[in-house]
């Protein structure tokens, strides 16, 4: 069943509009020193996210956030903290993931193609030096056993370089959430007035309102111009006398033609 719960979270995800403000080869570009500090020190940086993305509220932390059958069976009300440190450093990768899909659910927000393929290809290659290991450890070749070694070696590197892009485009996703990038986007927008029909004048809008008793803006020098209007204006006898012009009290003579019908 909670399986079956997980999986359709993961299918929920991939319906999410949004975007991460930085992809995955772009974390390096857009951080260097806290990609370097993420590659170095991976768990503190998992620490350090984990605590920021609760807005650093420890009393909301479950293990895993709560994505594993773990969560909130390990006694994280008792000491947040120190489970926080054995997650991260005994369950890094599912620690990363965690926030990831924390961040992912609270701002609905979907990975790219690109970046899935990264993350699918660590994963992958984390699985062929996995059985090259076995297939040497079985055979005793040494040939196998040094090709098993070197894909270790590099299923090692390209983890660790992807959690450090990973937990940099983490960390560039709060700094947006909490402006400092300019307004924040996710900032609850002030109180708005509705004009009623009680109200004489209507609030100001965008504007701040005018100060009662405040004077009027100077006029501009030269306008009106002097001797505007001009002092014979209107004219005398304006308008004319024979304006509207007077009409008969009847018809004209001869209308209507004799004949006409009555």
């Amino acid at each position: 069943m909670a399986s079956q719960e997980y999986l359709e979270k993961m299918q929920l995800r991939q319906n999410y509009r949004n975007l991460w403000h930085t992809d995955l080869m772009s974390t390096i570009q857009r951080d260097p020193p806290y990609c370097c500090f993420a590659f170095f020190c991976g768990p503190c940086a998992s620490y350090l996210l984990r605590k920021r993305a609760l807005y650093n509220d420890m009393s909301r932390y479950t293990c895993c956030a709560g994505y594993m059958p773990c969560s909130g069976k390990c006694g994280e009300s008792k000491c947040p903290e120190f489970c926080l440190c054995t997650e991260v450093f005994l369950c890094f990768g599912n620690s990363v993931a965690s926030t990831r899909f924390l961040l992912q659910d609270e701002f609905n927000i979907q990975t790219t193609q690109c970046d899935n393929c990264i993350i699918g290809f660590m994963f992958c290659l984390q699985q062929i030096a996995c059985i090259f290991s076995i297939v040497a450890l079985i055979v005793g070749s040494d040939e196998i056993q040094e090709a098993s070694q070197l894909l270790n070696c590099l299923a090692d590197m390209v983890y660790c370089t992807v959690c450090a892009c990973m937990q940099t485009q983490h960390k560039v996703e709060m700094d947006k959430r909490d402006g400092m990038f300019g307004p924040q986007p996710m900032a609850v927008p002030p109180v708005q007035q509705m004009s009623r029909i009680d109200q004489p004048i209507p609030p100001a809008a965008g504007y701040p309102p005018a100060a009662y008793g405040q004077p009027y803006p100077p006029q501009v020098p030269g306008y009106p111009a002097q001797g505007y209007p001009p002092a014979a204006y209107p004219p005398a006898q304006y308008p004319p006398a024979s304006y509207p012009p007077a009409y008969p009290p009847g018809p004209p003579p001869g209308c209507p033609p004799s004949g006409y019908p009555k």
